[in-house]
């Protein structure tokens, strides 16, 4: 049955929404035939804008839609990402603005462009790259299944939906680059500022209160069989689960291809300073988000058919607003999905552009050739994500964005570790990103997808990524210290000076982490 009440909402704010992503090519006008441009804004972006970019990048539909929906499923336990959205921002405080210096120092858009330099190595550059790409697939399609969930949920088919979502999409991010996802950001989080704290007041009232509420959900997993109750307080035998997953994804979020080109795209170091203060704003409208998956246990609400837990928020929305406002709030979660779906695309195909396509297909290519194949790859990485909304089980879909970290992590030496740490072997960093990244896949594998928590045979189960990044450190931090003692650290091609303010003082800069061990004479 089709809501038309909904759908028109829906519609009315994605025609608005397509306006101003079109329009935007014409904000701050540049050429778009320039990567720099396209892809990263030209470096423009002030405190305002990217609190609104990034807070559209970073809280997607797996705030909307894969947080409350595994908290409807699982209890406490799906509310890990508080604590992870709060543990990342002092690790972006600290890192992100010197990789921001030594990026735009040395022109680079993607983070695989500072692996090149930094350790002199296109084979390792490649690996991360590809790293990236991989990751960000399922984080893709996590937003395409949200949009799928909510046109669905209105009545539109699901194979049109996808198509529909697919579409838009792919049509304004190839013809406005990342300022469309920039101004829409503004836009979105109107919208759930507004949906959410309407919510939250609105729904409690409707229930009797919040001590209503939790009274139910404690009935709803007394009355459950032994292990499949939906708990309001963490049960121990999950406090490692816990505790790994919400600090494998905090040491994950800000490697991810999108986050880096909203990090890139701001205009200085105080701009990204600002915002890792700020943005913990958002970290409490997730608390909120999270609670709503409680109130869809206290209203009854059961998983669906097509979609699982995943449609509880939907479903409760229908339940207990009348179709105008669920309409808006449909409008918010598929406009919440789009944003940083379009900055992931775009994150992306940079990466194989300048990473993939200029250092192994055509080195000679020009700034218009490369922009125009990172259009074109944009369009191709949505295709891939649709894979895997087709392949992947959807049955809890946070899944997507925690196998991705999985993944996404192993990139943290490389990121991070060697923006402070000088001597370090490339091939020892190789072989860490091959035990972490093996580690992790095997992992996955063995849980079919259908979880990112696996059983090491110690402490129960635990996040799969952060087992893969200890294993990553130890490779990494060993291979480190022989190849230091034998005089074969790989300096690379950058100085301390590339990460130096232009004009700064020799005593007031930072300097690099000094060797692991001490060379031995006649070593680099």
């Amino acid at each position: 049955m089709t809501h038309w009440d909904e759908l028109i909402i829906v519609i009315a704010i994605g025609v608005l929404v397509t306006i101003i992503g079109f329009g935007a090519s014409r904000w701050r006008k540049a050429d778009l035939n320039h990567i720099e441009e396209w892809g990263l804004a030209g470096r423009s972006f002030g405190t305002i804008v990217t609190w609104f970019l990034l807070g559209g990048d970073l809280y997607t539909a797996y705030t909307f839609v894969a947080v409350p929906g595994v908290v409807f499923a699982l209890g406490a336990y799906g509310l890990f990402a508080l604590p992870y959205t709060i543990i990342v921002y002092p690790l972006v405080f600290l890192t992100m603005p010197r990789l921001w210096q030594v990026s735009r120092n040395k022109g680079y858009i993607t983070g695989s462009d500072y692996v090149k330099d930094r350790f002199d190595s296109r084979f390792f550059a490649l690996l991360i790259a590809l790293t990236g790409i991989v990751a960000t697939m399922p984080y893709i399609a996590l937003q395409i299944f949200g949009i799928k969930l909510v046109l669905a949920n209105i009545g539109i088919s699901p194979e049109a939906a996808l198509v529909i979502a697919f579409v838009v999409l792919a049509i304004f991010t190839y013809v406005s680059g990342l300022r469309a996802p920039a101004l829409i950001a503004v836009v979105k989080d109107g919208l759930i500022w507004l949906v959410v704290i309407v919510a939250v007041i609105y729904i409690p009232y409707k229930l009797g209160g919040f001590g209503n509420i939790f009274h139910k959900v404690e009935q709803v997993t007394a009355a459950a069989p032994v292990g499949k109750g939906k708990p309001d307080v963490l049960p121990a035998s999950l406090f490692n689960a816990y505790s790994s997953i919400a600090l494998g994804s905090a040491l994950a979020l800000f490697l991810y291809p999108h986050s880096l080109t909203g990090v890139f795209s701001a205009k200085s170091q105080r701009t990204i300073k600002r915002n890792a203060s700020f943005l913990p704003a958002y970290t409490f409208l997730l608390g909120l988000i999270g609670l709503l998956g409680f109130m869809a246990i206290a209203a009854g609400i059961k998983p669906s058919k097509a979609f699982g837990n995943n449609s509880a928020i939907a479903d409760l929305f229908q339940k207990m607003f009348p179709s105008w406002f669920t309409g808006v709030a449909f409008a918010a979660i598929a406009v919440g999905a789009l944003v940083p779906a379009a900055v992931m695309a775009i994150a992306a195909a940079n990466l194989f552009s300048r990473n993939i396509w200029r250092e192994y297909v055509h080195p000679a290519m020009s700034r218009r050739e490369e922009a125009t194949v990172s259009k074109v790859v944009s369009l191709l990485v949505k295709v891939g994500a649709l894979a895997f909304v087709l392949a992947l089980p959807t049955t809890d879909i946070i899944n997507y964005q925690t196998a991705g970290g999985v993944w996404m992590i192993n990139a943290l030496p490389a990121l991070v570790v060697a923006l402070y740490v000088k001597r370090l072997n490339v091939w020892a960093m190789v072989a860490g990103w091959a035990g972490g990244m093996g580690l992790g896949t095997y992992a996955l594998v063995q849980e079919k997808f259908l979880s990112s928590l696996h059983d090491f045979g110690f402490g129960g189960k635990i996040y799969i990524g952060f087992a893969a990044i200890i294993v990553n450190l130890v490779v990494v931090g060993a291979g480190s210290l022989v190849a230091a003692a034998v005089g074969q650290s790989t300096p690379g091609k950058l100085s301390e000076a590339d990460y130096r303010v232009p004009g700064l003082g020799e005593a007031q800069r930072p300097a690099l982490v000094q060797p692991m061990a001490p060379p031995l004479a006649g070593g680099t």
